[in-house]
This record gives C-alpha cells, sequence and structure tokens, in this order.
C-alpha cells in the first residue's frame, strides 16, 4: 500500500492535508477516543464522571462558566506549548514544492498546522485560539492572544476573572462548534471553507492525504472523499480505521508521524 501511495504523490500537482484528532498524537497531544481516553488525559474529570461530550457543551458557559472555562482554559494552554511533530514540516516541504501548493482542511481547533508554518488552514469546527461574545452581542471574532485562564488543577475549575467580551463586558467563549452549539459565529471557518473551494476548483492533479480522521465525527472523512472523488487520488492514514469504501484510494492502517517519514522526502 505504501508504493501505492507513493506513486500517487510522484504524481501530484496539489496536495490537501485533510486531519482529524489522530494527526496530534504523535506530538503528544492526549488521545480522546472513547471515556477512558479521555479520563487518562484529565482525571480529575474521570472523578466527576464527565466525559468529553458532556464538557463540550455550550450550555456550561452560561450555567457553570468555571467549569466550561476550566476545560477550555487548560486545552488552550496545552495547545500553546505542544510543539507540532515532524510530520507536519515534511508536508509542508512537499506541498510547498508543488506547482498548485497546498491546503489544510481540519476538524482540529488546535493550531498546530499554522504553528507549523502553514498558511491557507480551514478550520471546519472553529479554533480555540480565537473568541466570540457568549450572548452575542457582535459576531465579531477575536484572537485569543493574551488571554491566560487561570485554573485551580485539583477541581478543573477556572479562577476568575474569565475571558470577556470588548464590546460588552460580558462572557466571551472559544469560537468552537461545540456538541449541540446553536450560538457559534461561522464566519471566520466559512471564509477559510470557500477559500479551499476555489482553490480545489483549479487545482490539477490534486492527491488528497488524510491523517487521524476517525468514524465517530465523519467531517474530515466525508470532505477527503469528496475532494478525492474525481481520481480517486485518496491516502487515508489511521491506525484504527483505514478502511475506504469502493476501494478509491490507498488504506494505511499506521499513525501519521511513521507514515509521513516514509512517504516524504526529509
Amino acid at each position: 500500500m505504501r508504493e501505492l501511495a507513493a506513486q500517487l504523490l510522484d504524481g501530484a500537482g496539489a496536495l490537501l492535508i485533510c486531519a482529524g484528532a489522530g494527526m496530534g498524537v504523535d506530538s503528544g497531544l492526549p488521545d480522546f477516543r472513547g471515556g477512558e481516553g479521555f479520563w487518562r488525559a484529565y482525571p480529575p474529570y474521570a472523578r466527576l464522571g464527565l466525559q468529553f461530550e458532556e464538557l463540550a457543551d455550550p450550555r456550561h458557559f452560561a450555567d457553570d462558566p468555571e467549569l466550561a472555562w476550566g476545560f477550555y482554559g487548560h486545552r488552550l494552554a496545552l495547545y500553546r506549548e505542544t510543539v507540532p511533530h515532524d510530520g507536519f514540516r515534511l508536508l509542508l516541504g512537499f506541498g510547498s514544492r508543488l506547482p498548485h501548493g497546498v491546503r489544510v482542511f481540519t476538524s482540529n481547533v488546535d493550531g498546530q498546522f499554522q504553528a507549523a508554518g502553514f498558511a491557507d488552514v480551514a478550520e471546519a469546527h472553529g479554533s480555540i485560539h480565537h473568541l466570540q461574545c457568549l450572548a452575542r452581542c457582535t459576531d465579531e471574532v477575536w484572537p485569543a492572544a493574551g488571554v491566560d485562564v487561570l485554573l485551580d488543577e485539583d477541581t478543573m475549575r477556572a479562577v476568575p476573572p474569565l475571558p470577556s467580551c470588548p464590546r460588552c463586558g460580558g462572557l466571551a467563549r472559544p469560537n468552537i462548534l461545540m456538541f449541540g452549539d446553536h450560538s457559534w459565529v461561522p464566519d471566520r471557518s466559512q471564509a477559510q471553507l470557500d477559500e479551499l473551494t476555489a482553490w480545489r476548483r483549479t487545482a490539477r492533479d490534486l492527491v488528497v492525504v488524510e491523517l487521524g480522521a476517525g468514524q465517530a465525527v465523519p467531517t474530515v472523512r466525508r470532505y477527503a472523499e469528496l475532494a478525492s472523488a474525481a481520481n480517486g487520488a485518496l491516502i487515508r492514514v489511521n491506525p484504527r480505521e483505514p478502511q475506504i469504501r469502493h476501494g478509491r484510494g490507498v488504506s494505511i492502517a499506521a499513525g501519521a508521524l511513521e507514515t509521513l517519514g516514509q512517504l516524504l522526502p526529509r
């Protein structure tokens, strides 16, 4: 399978990277797959019996903002401190040399691609590095640079003052699409997606490399399949769920960093 993947990459004129949560595992980011994986990363939530899906609920920002910002404030600090693994560099170097360049589509909110030097990233679920007003007094989205959330690590609750909206002074929240979220401001992400769509219309000999995207939240897998539908030039890299329907592409049952190190020049 790796030989077929290498052949696809040899013929690439443009590279689209579609990345899910598994892309960050080799950088040391926690794997939230299943309750046990999440609780290993966050033992205090295991004691409380709270799972990822319960915490990633926007209602907590109104009902219990210290709980909500404890969770997201910890993640913001974690992602700021994380160094992207070498696979990011390999992808950027390879894609930048292609005639039509490289773009990224990701469900990740961690900003790892930007930290690795990628300029064109479509963040389908938003970014933890940007904020919005909880009450939506405005649909403005602003960077979280300079925002630091103090945390009681025994309880995983944030210590006031909490991030606030510069316009109305009310509570701010991350500009992330959460579960059952009807208040997310999608404008920033939609602009990125529109730019990506325009690029795809002109990119020739497009190869799609999908990394660490599972079936539980299939946003990335569906986009990768759609983008590669015309020529079947899809390379799916996933240690647990590598299957590709109808054989339209190449599947590799391995991690992102291992595979990229084998396929791409250093």
